[in-house]
Protein backbone atom coordinates (compact mmCIF):
# COMPACT_ATOMS: atom_id res chain seq x y z
CA UNK A 1 0.00 0.00 0.00
CA UNK A 2 1.48 3.33 -1.09
CA UNK A 3 -0.16 6.69 -0.41
CA UNK A 4 -3.41 4.96 0.54
CA UNK A 5 -3.49 3.03 -2.73
CA UNK A 6 -3.42 -0.71 -3.26
CA UNK A 7 -0.80 -1.63 -5.85
CA UNK A 8 0.20 -4.58 -8.00
CA UNK A 9 3.13 -4.66 -10.42
CA UNK A 10 3.79 -7.34 -13.01
CA UNK A 11 5.62 -7.97 -16.25
CA UNK A 12 3.98 -9.49 -19.31
CA UNK A 13 6.09 -10.79 -22.17
CA UNK A 14 3.72 -11.06 -25.13
CA UNK A 15 0.44 -9.95 -26.64
CA UNK A 16 -1.02 -13.32 -25.68
CA UNK A 17 -0.11 -12.87 -22.01
CA UNK A 18 -1.57 -9.33 -22.10
CA UNK A 19 -4.89 -10.76 -23.36
CA UNK A 20 -4.77 -13.56 -20.76
CA UNK A 21 -4.15 -11.03 -17.98
CA UNK A 22 -7.09 -9.00 -19.31
CA UNK A 23 -9.25 -12.10 -18.87
CA UNK A 24 -7.99 -12.39 -15.27
CA UNK A 25 -8.95 -8.75 -14.68
CA UNK A 26 -12.40 -9.51 -16.13
CA UNK A 27 -12.89 -12.40 -13.68
CA UNK A 28 -11.88 -10.15 -10.77
CA UNK A 29 -14.22 -7.38 -11.99
CA UNK A 30 -17.10 -9.84 -12.27
CA UNK A 31 -16.53 -11.12 -8.73
CA UNK A 32 -16.24 -7.64 -7.21
CA UNK A 33 -19.26 -6.22 -9.02
CA UNK A 34 -21.35 -9.30 -8.16
CA UNK A 35 -20.47 -8.79 -4.49
CA UNK A 36 -21.32 -5.09 -4.77
CA UNK A 37 -24.63 -5.89 -6.46
CA UNK A 38 -25.55 -8.19 -3.58
CA UNK A 39 -24.76 -5.64 -0.87
CA UNK A 40 -25.61 -2.21 -2.25
CA UNK A 41 -27.38 -0.27 -4.94
CA UNK A 42 -25.39 0.19 -8.14
CA UNK A 43 -23.92 3.64 -8.49
CA UNK A 44 -21.41 5.08 -10.86
CA UNK A 45 -19.67 2.71 -13.25
CA UNK A 46 -16.39 1.14 -12.24
CA UNK A 47 -13.76 3.29 -13.97
CA UNK A 48 -10.53 1.71 -15.18
CA UNK A 49 -7.98 4.13 -16.63
CA UNK A 50 -5.36 2.73 -19.02
CA UNK A 51 -2.24 4.88 -19.40
CA UNK A 52 0.77 4.34 -21.61
CA UNK A 53 2.47 5.45 -24.79
CA UNK A 54 1.08 4.78 -28.26
CA UNK A 55 1.25 1.10 -29.18
CA UNK A 56 2.07 -0.13 -25.69
CA UNK A 57 -1.01 -2.40 -25.43
CA UNK A 58 -3.91 -0.46 -23.91
CA UNK A 59 -6.38 -1.71 -26.54
CA UNK A 60 -4.90 -5.22 -26.35
CA UNK A 61 -5.51 -5.30 -22.60
CA UNK A 62 -9.02 -3.92 -23.17
CA UNK A 63 -9.62 -6.71 -25.70
CA UNK A 64 -8.63 -9.27 -23.06
CA UNK A 65 -10.95 -7.70 -20.49
CA UNK A 66 -13.89 -7.50 -22.90
CA UNK A 67 -13.36 -11.06 -24.15
CA UNK A 68 -13.08 -12.23 -20.53
CA UNK A 69 -16.42 -10.55 -19.85
CA UNK A 70 -18.03 -12.56 -22.64
CA UNK A 71 -17.70 -10.37 -25.74
CA UNK A 72 -17.44 -12.40 -28.91
CA UNK A 73 -15.98 -10.73 -31.96
CA UNK A 74 -13.44 -8.07 -32.67
CA UNK A 75 -12.55 -5.25 -30.30
CA UNK A 76 -11.43 -2.18 -32.15
CA UNK A 77 -9.80 0.87 -30.73
CA UNK A 78 -12.36 3.66 -30.28
CA UNK A 79 -9.76 6.25 -31.34
CA UNK A 80 -12.04 7.82 -33.96
CA UNK A 81 -15.43 7.14 -32.40
CA UNK A 82 -14.29 8.03 -28.84
CA UNK A 83 -16.50 5.27 -27.39
CA UNK A 84 -17.47 1.70 -28.24
CA UNK A 85 -20.35 0.37 -26.10
CA UNK A 86 -20.80 -3.36 -25.44
CA UNK A 87 -23.92 -4.99 -24.00
CA UNK A 88 -22.64 -7.94 -21.98
CA UNK A 89 -24.05 -10.16 -19.23
CA UNK A 90 -22.33 -7.90 -16.68
CA UNK A 91 -24.29 -4.96 -18.11
CA UNK A 92 -23.25 -2.11 -20.35
CA UNK A 93 -19.48 -1.77 -20.76
CA UNK A 94 -18.00 1.26 -22.52
CA UNK A 95 -14.52 1.41 -24.00
CA UNK A 96 -13.32 5.01 -24.41
CA UNK A 97 -10.26 6.42 -26.12
CA UNK A 98 -9.61 10.10 -25.37
CA UNK A 99 -6.50 10.35 -27.56
CA UNK A 100 -8.19 12.60 -30.13
CA UNK A 101 -9.85 14.94 -27.63
CA UNK A 102 -8.79 18.50 -28.33
CA UNK A 103 -10.30 19.81 -25.11
CA UNK A 104 -11.54 17.81 -22.12
CA UNK A 105 -14.75 19.85 -22.26
CA UNK A 106 -15.74 17.72 -25.29
CA UNK A 107 -16.66 15.01 -22.77
CA UNK A 108 -19.49 17.23 -21.56
CA UNK A 109 -20.86 17.56 -25.11
CA UNK A 110 -20.73 13.82 -25.78
CA UNK A 111 -22.69 13.03 -22.61
CA UNK A 112 -19.84 11.33 -20.78
CA UNK A 113 -21.58 11.66 -17.40
CA UNK A 114 -24.57 9.73 -18.79
CA UNK A 115 -22.27 6.84 -19.72
CA UNK A 116 -21.02 6.74 -16.12
CA UNK A 117 -24.56 6.32 -14.80
CA UNK A 118 -25.81 3.91 -17.47
CA UNK A 119 -22.78 1.60 -17.50
CA UNK A 120 -21.37 -0.98 -15.09
CA UNK A 121 -17.80 -0.59 -16.36
CA UNK A 122 -15.87 2.03 -18.32
CA UNK A 123 -12.41 1.35 -19.76
CA UNK A 124 -10.69 4.64 -20.56
CA UNK A 125 -7.56 4.97 -22.69
CA UNK A 126 -5.67 8.28 -22.45
CA UNK A 127 -7.55 9.38 -19.29
CA UNK A 128 -5.17 12.30 -18.74
CA UNK A 129 -6.91 14.05 -21.65
CA UNK A 130 -10.18 14.08 -19.72
CA UNK A 131 -8.87 15.69 -16.53
CA UNK A 132 -11.37 18.13 -15.10
CA UNK A 133 -14.39 16.46 -16.71
CA UNK A 134 -14.11 12.90 -15.46
CA UNK A 135 -14.02 11.57 -11.91
CA UNK A 136 -10.93 9.89 -10.54
CA UNK A 137 -10.63 6.34 -11.84
CA UNK A 138 -11.19 3.48 -9.41
CA UNK A 139 -8.29 1.59 -10.94
CA UNK A 140 -5.30 2.96 -12.86
CA UNK A 141 -3.32 0.59 -15.05
CA UNK A 142 -0.04 2.06 -16.28
CA UNK A 143 1.63 0.15 -19.10
CA UNK A 144 5.29 0.76 -19.88
CA UNK A 145 7.35 -0.94 -22.56
CA UNK A 146 10.22 -2.82 -20.95
CA UNK A 147 12.48 -4.61 -23.42
CA UNK A 148 10.33 -7.01 -25.44
CA UNK A 149 7.61 -7.06 -22.77
CA UNK A 150 5.43 -4.70 -20.81
CA UNK A 151 5.50 -3.64 -17.18
CA UNK A 152 2.03 -3.11 -15.74
CA UNK A 153 1.41 -1.18 -12.56
CA UNK A 154 -2.09 -1.36 -11.13
CA UNK A 155 -3.13 1.07 -8.41
CA UNK A 156 -6.54 1.39 -6.85
CA UNK A 157 -8.22 4.18 -4.95
CA UNK A 158 -11.59 2.56 -4.20
CA UNK A 159 -12.84 -0.50 -2.35
CA UNK A 160 -13.85 -2.04 -5.67
CA UNK A 161 -10.34 -1.56 -7.06
CA UNK A 162 -8.83 -2.96 -3.85
CA UNK A 163 -10.97 -6.07 -4.33
CA UNK A 164 -9.86 -6.48 -7.94
CA UNK A 165 -6.17 -6.04 -7.10
CA UNK A 166 -6.43 -8.38 -4.10
CA UNK A 167 -7.99 -11.10 -6.23
CA UNK A 168 -5.35 -10.70 -8.96
CA UNK A 169 -2.56 -10.72 -6.37
CA UNK A 170 -3.95 -13.85 -4.68
CA UNK A 171 -3.78 -15.60 -8.06
CA UNK A 172 -0.04 -14.94 -8.14
CA UNK A 173 -0.09 -12.22 -10.78
CA UNK A 174 2.28 -9.81 -9.01
CA UNK A 175 6.08 -9.67 -9.26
Amino acid sequence: MANGQTQLILKLVSEETMIQFGASIAAAITAVLAQQRATEMPGQALLIALQGDLGVGKTTLSRGILTGLGHIGSVKSPTYTLVEPYDLSLGKVCHFDFYRLIDAEELEYMGFQDYLVESRLCLIEWPERGVGFMPEADLLIEIIQQGDGRRLSLSGVSERADGIISQLDSEGNGV
